[in-house]
């Protein structure tokens, strides 16, 4: 074969070829070819990444929200102990003790009329044997003043051991209370608890100064009650009568 043939085939079979080779070309549409922009594509990377930030804002606000609400109910929340039911018992035992006053009660009109007729002026009129009753009265007053001061001292002294679960359990509350209304009832119970304490200490107070004005009462009393016996005894005639006395017994 000489080179002129050579080539002619060659030109030849290319010529065969170069048809088949621009047919899958030529044969694909247009729409199906994918173009690849980048500026777009980062444009829309942008756009995601910013949705997606949002969205985590969205929900921090939520959480944010629920927590606040949680908060709340926990403010809201009332505090589970209470001491009431305690206090008003300690306050009613030294309230009956005070009302079990004995002879002259913690009343002005019954202290008025008292002193009226059993630690006023001694009349001079009376009996020997009314003035030894006035003067027993006024005893009996004193007595029964002390021994009333002594039952509503031992009363408080018995609510101290109350008063001090009381304290513990309030300030254990107090300690872990969940929210501010709780926190505040706990407080609000704390002051009850050092009420109901000033009480007793007011009652022991009262029940000290009247058995200390009974006894005083009864002093001044019976000073006036000597003053009159020693008058009756020093009136002639009527008082004392000098007779015989036998000092010592001479056996017959």
């Amino acid at each position: 074969m000489t080179l002129r043939r050579f080539r002619a085939a060659r030109l030849a079979a290319a010529l065969l070829i170069a048809p088949v080779a621009l047919t899958p070309m030529l044969a694909t549409p247009a729409y199906a070819i994918i173009v690849f922009d980048p500026a777009n594509y980062a444009q829309n990377v942008m756009t995601a990444a910013r949705e997606l930030q949002q969205i985590n804002n969205e929900i921090s606000s939520l959480q944010n929200e629920a927590q606040m609400l949680i908060n709340q109910a926990r403010n809201l929340a009332s505090l589970p102990y209470s001491s009431l039911q305690q206090l008003q018992q300690s306050v009613q035992r030294t309230q009956q003790l005070l009302a079990q006053a004995q002879n002259i009660a913690y009343n002005v009109q019954q202290i008025d009329q008292a002193f009226q007729t059993k630690y006023a002026n001694v009349s001079m009129s009376a009996s020997d044997a009314q003035l030894v009753a006035d003067a027993k009265t006024r005893w009996q007053n004193t007595v029964g003043g002390l021994q009333d001061a002594m039952r509503v001292q031992a009363t408080v002294v018995g609510n101290i051991d109350t008063n001090r679960t009381q304290m513990s359990a309030l300030v254990g509350s107090s300690q872990s209370a969940t929210g501010a209304l709780q926190a505040t009832q706990a407080g609000n119970q704390l002051l009850a608890l050092q009420a109901q304490q000033l009480a007793d200490l007011t009652a022991v107070v009262a029940a000290n100064g009247r058995a200390q004005a009974l006894q005083s009462a009864e002093q001044a009393a019976a000073a006036a009650q000597g003053q009159e016996q020693r008058r009756r005894f020093l009136t002639p005639g009527a008082g004392y009568q000098p007779g015989n006395a036998q000092m010592f017994y001479s056996g017959n």
